[in-house]
Order: structure tokens, then sequence, then C-alpha cells
């Protein structure tokens, strides 16, 4: 009593084909094919990233910021 026949499953795809017609379902598994297909391109992406790292920006504290005095550079104002 528990199983499905095959008879079972042909009316339940025909219940499905009904409700929401071939162009729907076909539409709908283009879609996920899309989205699959995005899903990889974005997995070879973060590889591709992966495998170039950014290389390392550091700061040169030792000049003054353009516009800036020398005097202004080493002193603390308080107010």
């Amino acid at each position: 009593m528990g199983s499905l026949s095959i008879w079972h499953w042909i009316v339940v795809i025909a219940v499905i084909l009904l409700l929401f017609g071939r162009g729907k379902i076909s539409d709908l598994m283009g879609d996920v094919a899309q989205g699959i297909k995005a899903f990889k391109k974005g997995m070879q992406d973060d590889e591709k990233t992966a495998e170039k790292p950014e290389p390392v920006k550091t700061l040169d504290h030792s000049e003054p910021a353009p516009g800036a005095s020398r005097s202004d550079v080493g002193s603390k104002t308080t107010v």
C-alpha cells in the first residue's frame, strides 16, 4: 500500500503538466540551468582570485602630508 506504482507517477506528472503547462516548466528548467552555470562561473572566479593575491599596500609615515609644513608633522594640539 505504501509504494507508488508507475501509474501513480504518470497521474502526478499529468496533473503537474495540466497545472503549469509545458511552456512554464521549460522556462523554469532553463532558469535553473542558467543558475547552475552562473554558480560554476562564480566558483571558478573565486579560485582565480585565490591564486593571485593582491599586493600588500604599505603606508609611509616618514613624509608629511601634502600642504603641511615640517613643524606641523610632529606637533600635537590640545584644546
